[in-house]
């Protein structure tokens, strides 16, 4: 089989990795891609902006357009703004079977009001919100309800439309920089405003499919991986801002089976539930942010991908065929597919470039000393870094604000750590950092 793979970072060079890992696939087309997809086994990279036949399409069009000429069998598509476009919708609609919903399930990321109104509307355990569009209005609620309190954008904002205000100023500043158009553009034009959850976050990615047939056959599903933890912050000991993501560990020592259990009762099932009752074509994933309060887990968000860089520590634990999973999505056969994971543990520490979350210098070249990577056993997932052509040699060079990760497995945690930051040792580039803590006791963002 041929699959395409639509995205450019450390998440996509992962499902690529792990689809061509598979000896159901024979090539699996990036689109863009990325410097380390370029490189990768069975990968072929297809840049639009370099092709003149896909330089002025739109992107739907370009995926078409491309899954056609290269004669795919599927689509994976990585991150959230194509999805809230309907790439799926146009990659369906052209005879190309995809992995990620349609533009109804999208909203579901696309609009954090929406959201809220899905997992009030069909019992999702969540944090209490109001909705606001006027600027008055949710001055005066953040003003009634005090700080500790979360300001979001509705809109799509790159991890950027956040604010956990933890003062009343904190919060009106928030307020007003959001509705003014000033943090996100227009993404911040409506807010939703939530109360302020007491504990540690943690993120659970899901495999789902539910179909019209599905729902009527009573196999639509949704099938839960390992828990994960994201590293939002810059610093050490999660201080300073936030960030994409400066590292992820799978699974988590202080999850228990009773909070699964409780997740799943709670949050999982009623999410499948209202995607029937709606009536969604979602063949995809979905990524459940949650926060482990005294009261058990409760849903901060939705997003209709795979979390990045959770991505990078979950897919490596996996111990079955991706391109398999992917197959039972699309197909309806998703409640008989059997998931077995690895034993142990996956730690995936970011580098990224000096300055980042703010202006970065780009085109720094990248040094990966190979017998250190292999020595410590760990795989380089390539993230904001692009193949440099105007040079000989076409040196690998910074293009984004998260360079890479350092993925390594242990069947303990310790181990694991040790050998991710093993590897870090063996890259190197102008101005990286990362940081030195994921995953250890304190590292983890906490309310």
């Amino acid at each position: 089989m041929k699959v395409l793979v639509i995205g450019s970072g450390g998440r996509e060079h992962t499902i690529a990795w792990r689809l061509a890992q598979s000896n159901l696939v024979s090539e699996v087309i990036c689109v863009p891609g990325n410097g380390g997809t370029a490189t990768e086994s069975k990968c072929k990279n297809i840049d639009p902006k370099e092709n003149a036949d896909l330089q002025f399409l739109s992107f739907n069009d370009v995926a078409v357009t491309v899954a056609k000429k290269e004669k795919v069998d599927f689509a994976v598509i990585g991150p959230e703004d194509p999805l809230a476009e309907g790439i799926a919708d146009a990659l369906w609609n052209a005879g190309i079977p995809t992995v990620g919903p349609k533009a109804q399930g999208a909203a579901l990321e696309a609009s954090k009001d929406l959201s809220k109104v899905f997992m009030k509307k069909y019992g999702v355990a969540c944090a209490a919100s109001e909705t606001f569009t006027e600027k008055e209005a949710a001055l005066a609620y953040v003003r009634e309800k005090g700080a500790p309190i979360v300001v979001k954008a509705d809109g799509l904002a790159a991890g950027k439309g956040v604010v956990v205000a933890k003062s009343l100023e904190e919060a009106e500043k928030a307020v007003k920089d959001l509705m003014d158009g000033n943090a996100v553009g227009e993404a911040g034009k409506k807010l939703v405003i939530e109360e302020y959850l007491q504990g540690v976050e943690i993120s659970v990615l899901a495999a789902v499919s539910v179909t019209p047939e599905t729902a009527a056959n009573g196999k639509a599903c949704i099938k839960a991986f390992l828990p994960a933890r994201d590293h939002k912050r810059l610093m050490e000991g999660a201080q300073g801002p936030n960030t994409g993501g400066m590292g992820a560990v799978c699974p988590l020592e202080d999850v228990t089976a009773e909070t699964m259990a409780q997740f799943e009762k709670n949050i999982l099932q009623p999410t499948l539930k209202g995607l029937v009752a709606e009536k969604m074509d979602y063949r995809g994933f979905i990524f459940f942010g949650l926060m482990i309060t005294k009261d058990g887990p409760k849903a901060l968000e939705y997003n209709v991908r795979l979390g990045d860089p959770e991505t990078q520590a979950v897919l490596p634990m996996m111990d079955f065929d991706f391109a398999e999973l992917c197959q039972a999505i699309m197909n309806g056969t998703l409640d008989s597919f059997e998931m077995k994971w690895k034993s142990g543990f996956q730690v995936a520490p970011v580098a990224v470039s000096g300055g980042y979350p703010l202006k970065y210098a780009k085109g720094k070249v990248i040094t990966i000393a190979e017998p250190v990577i292999s020595h410590a056993g760990a795989k380089i997932f390539i993230a904001g870094a692009v193949k440099d052509r105007r040079t000989e040699g076409q040196p690998l060079v910074t293009s984004g604000g998260r360079v890479l990760a350092c993925s390594a497995h242990g069947e303990t945690f310790r181990e694991a750590w040790g050998k991710a930051y093993e590897a870090m040792c063996g890259v190197q580039f102008e101005g990286m950092f990362y940081r030195r803590d994921i995953g250890l006791p304190g590292a983890a963002e906490s309310n």
